[in-house]
């Protein structure tokens, strides 16, 4: 090569408009670049709020799908127990209790029981609401003890009595909520057919589990709803597996332990069971039907006559006076 030659070289002019053509380059990607950040941005965004929309669109009709259903057939959030209902039980099963048969005029009788005392000899008819949960131990003692007195008072139209399934004891089954789904399944029962609620209650009261155990199964809890006088097994199934008065029974559990009760100005549930005649909270012995029989009368007499009523002092017979 000779010494003249010059090598290739680009000449500072050409040096710089390559330089501002590689930055235009440059400058065009990077452009495209955040054109399309902002593409993929927008479009996540309105995935995002439609998933959202969605996700509200679904639990709102999931809502108003599934509403919090009330019973049918009830009366101060209770089921009124009548004569055509203790005329079905013991029709359909002979463990329902049957009224006590009228003792008087005969001496035998008079001599070895004292007849149960009648709140209608004294006043009108008794209202008795019974509020009952099917776990607890109480409940099932007043029941045992008090269920054939209480017909016998609404055959012969002395009281009107209505039970309250309520749900305190929910957490003492093992996790089951069996005090819930006893409760709810009664519910079912009252609302399809109502004429069986008394025979259900009165055997979810006496066959009745221990607290801190599982509980009946729901199977149990249809099957024995069926022996009890429930036609419709396959509603009742559903009924039950889709927990349909589960949240009613919670409501009205709520606002029996917020009160007042039936009747009561400031009578509220604090335990079960819980007893109220005529506006009085009952809280005498649940194993005694002979106290809580007085404890109606006394009622009643004090509705009837005022509570400055006198008391009334029995008086001794011929034969033992003295």
């Amino acid at each position: 090569m000779s010494s003249d030659e010059t090598p290739n070289v680009p000449t500072p002019s050409h040096s710089r408009a390559a330089v501002r053509e590689k930055a235009q380059q440059v400058n065009a990607k990077q452009s495209r670049a955040r054109i399309m950040r902002r593409v993929i941005i927008a479009v996540v965004a309105i995935v995002v709020v439609g998933a959202a929309g969605g996700a509200v669109a679904w639990a709102v009709g999931s809502a108003v799908s599934k509403p919090s259903l009330t019973p049918s057939n009830l009366q101060d959030d209770g089921v009124v127990v009548t004569k055509e209902d203790l005329a079905a039980a013991r029709a359909g099963s002979a463990s329902t209790p049957t009224p006590s048969p009228t003792t008087a005029g005969t001496p035998a009788a008079t001599e070895t029981a004292s007849p149960t005392p009648d709140p209608t000899a004294t006043a009108g008819t008794v209202d008795i609401h019974v509020y009952v949960d099917y776990l607890s131990p109480g409940a099932s003692d007043f029941e045992r003890a008090n269920a054939k007195q209480l017909a016998t008072w609404v055959d012969q139209d002395a009281a009107t009595v209505t039970y309250h399934p309520v749900a305190l004891l929910t957490a003492n089954s093992n996790g089951t909520k069996y005090s819930l789904r006893a409760a709810s399944a009664a519910a079912c029962v009252a609302s399809m057919q109502p004429d069986v609620f008394y025979a259900f209650n009165h055997a979810l009261l006496i066959d009745q589990p221990k607290q801190d155990t599982d509980g009946k199964s729901d199977k149990e809890l249809i099957d024995l709803a069926v022996s009890s006088g429930v036609k419709d097994a396959k509603g009742l199934q559903n009924c039950v597996d889709e927990s349909t008065y589960d949240s009613w029974v919670k409501d009205v559990t709520q606002r029996a332990v917020d009160g007042p009760l039936p009747g009561s100005k400031k009578g509220a549930l604090s335990g079960a069971p819980t007893i109220v005649v005529n506006g009085q909270v009952y809280a005498g012995s649940l194993t005694d039907a002979a106290e809580f029989s007085q404890f109606v009368l006394s009622v009643a007499s004090d509705s009837y006559y005022g509570t400055s009523a006198p008391t009334v002092s029995p008086t001794p017979s011929p034969s033992t006076a003295k």
